[in-house]
């Protein structure tokens, strides 16, 4: 069996090509030419160099492609290719949603189209739902909001969920293309930097909070993503469908930094809790900062938004029911491994 995996230099798709080698697929790893290949040393990997901002190029590459496999297309298709930050908004559409187009289309057009096209969206085409407290905290359920469902109407609030949204709704309009989408909520794990700057702050001494107001926060780290990128793949109840992914629990607003002080030996931490307004502020100043500058920093308008949101609860159950798909790295277990893995690689 073959399998395409866009992004596959990228800290998911880098994954998910590792785990598809271990279960005996042909692994192809899509990327730019000027991706790096640092997390691809396995000699068993071919590369696939992929333009998803060029459609006329693509399809040439894939043509290519497809008569190095002697007229056949691959198998599967991950697409865990994609922009969480950019400078500007309409690039995230470039990327996100464009590109996703543009590889669908190539697909196509060339003959292409594989058994299952698994893309990789995320919870954040959602947006700030389901805010508003539906029951008191109790001993047995400190938990105020409801999960997100999948029958809930999105209202994305940054600039990277729309583009995830819109290029869902082209997905979802093709007919006869066989696709499953996977919509995690916050992915952790070795190789991301985003989380990484909580533990690099927690190691200078300082976690940062923002909101007064509760926050239920969910996970999933990333190899619980990849068990579900090859469990849909020929589940036939998933083929049409999108899923939630997280690994079933959920978290207050100080369960992760806690647990990251606690694996790197539990250092003297200042808690600092700011006003929503003030944070505003600061992401604006960012933001601004970054335009001007043509560099990116962490903070900018999609970065408010995200911390700013109190519910990230979502239901798996569906993933479960339709797949088998089973978290088996809960938070504690995910943090230890990734604090071992910064450590390990002179991150920490």
């Amino acid at each position: 069996m073959t399998i395409l995996v866009t992004g596959a230099s990228g800290f998911i798709g880098s994954f998910i090509v590792q785990k598809g080698l271990e279960q005996g697929f042909e692994v192809w790893a899509g990327m730019r030419g000027t991706s790096s290949k640092g997390y691809l040393k396995d000699e068993r990997i071919r590369f696939a160099t992929l333009d998803l901002a060029n459609p006329e190029r693509l399809k040439a590459q894939l043509l290519e492609y497809k008569a190095q496999m002697g007229g056949r297309g691959w198998d599967y298709v991950c697409h865990a290719a994609g922009a969480t930050k950019c400078l500007r908004e309409e690039d995230f559409f470039h990327t996100n949603t464009e590109g996703t187009r543009h590889l669908i289309d190539a697909l196509r057009e060339t003959g292409m189209t594989p058994r299952r096209f698994v893309f990789v969206s995320s919870l954040s085409i959602f947006g700030a739902i389901r805010e508003q407290p539906v029951r008191k905290a109790t001993p047995d359920n400190p938990w105020i909001y409801s999960p997100i469902l999948l029958s809930d109407t999105p209202r994305p609030n940054t600039a990277y969920g729309r583009s995830k949204l819109e290029a869902e709704h082209y997905l979802t309009s093709q007919k006869d293309f066989p696709y499953t989408i996977l919509r995690p909520t916050g992915v952790y794990g070795p190789r991301e930097r985003d989380y990484f700057l909580m533990a690099k702050s927690i190691s200078q001494h300082t976690d940062f909070a923002v909101g007064y107001r509760p926050q239920e926060i969910t996970f999933v780290y990333m190899m619980d993503v990849v068990q579900a990128v090859y469990r849909c793949l020929d589940a036939p109840k998933a083929e049409g469908r999108a899923y939630f992914l997280s690994d079933g629990h959920i978290y207050n607003s100080r369960r992760f930094s806690d647990l990251l002080q606690q694996e790197m030996g539990n250092p003297w931490v200042l808690h600092v809790k700011a006003p929503l307004w003030f944070l505003r502020a600061v992401c604006w100043a960012s933001g601004r900062i970054s335009r001007l500058t043509g560099k990116m920093n962490a903070l900018n308008d999609d970065k408010y938004h995200i911390l700013s949101q109190r519910n990230w609860q979502c239901d798996i159950e569906p993933a479960r029911r339709d797949f088998g798909y089973e978290p088996q790295w809960p938070l504690e277990r995910g943090v230890k491994e990734t604090v071992a893995w910064y450590k390990e690689n002179g991150w920490l």
